[in-house]
């Protein structure tokens, strides 16, 4: 009785009904359902969007700026974010890592402390790589490139 003065009648109504309904697997036709419902966004379309969009940043930063160098720091930032993202999505897509749930967790975990150092990797590197290089355009490049994984969730069919 003291646990349900914390709780609303209503969720603890849920609850019970919740307890009371049995677990079935889903069929074929089910899961089949959910996918179509709620279908995966590939990581390879979302690293597509993020060069196309890079590109276009780094063509405008350049013509907005009339400066090649701004151009050429935009695109670089693009890279920041591409290059790490496009090793992730290859790395998440390997059979190795899609063997089982514990696999799947352990090279998530990896492939993202990779995708990480390399991207601070890449950014230590930007002044040697890119000369003059635009801090500012860089970081538009990189700011823009990195929104664009907001974009994969329109991107989900209702």
């Amino acid at each position: 009785m003291s646990e349900r003065r914390f709780r609303s009648d209503a969720w603890a109504d849920e609850e019970e009904e919740a307890r009371t309904q049995a677990w079935r697997p889903l069929t074929r036709e089910q899961a089949q359902a959910l996918r179509e419902k709620d279908p995966p966004v590939s990581p390879w379309r979302v690293v597509a969007t993020q060069i196309a969009t890079g590109v276009v940043v780094a063509v405008l930063a350049g013509l907005v700026t009339g400066r090649a160098e701004a151009g050429w720091s935009a695109l670089y930032g693009a890279a920041v974010v591409v290059v790490p993202g496009a090793l992730m999505a290859r790395g998440m897509t390997s059979r190795l890592s899609s063997m089982s749930p514990g696999t799947s967790a352990v090279s998530f975990m990896l492939w993202e402390f990779l995708k990480i150092a390399v991207s601070v990797a890449m950014l230590m590197l930007a002044p040697r790589i890119v000369q003059p290089l635009s801090w500012p355009a860089l970081l538009v490049g990189l700011v823009v490139c990195i929104k664009v994984y907001w974009v994969a969730l329109l991107w989900r069919r209702r």
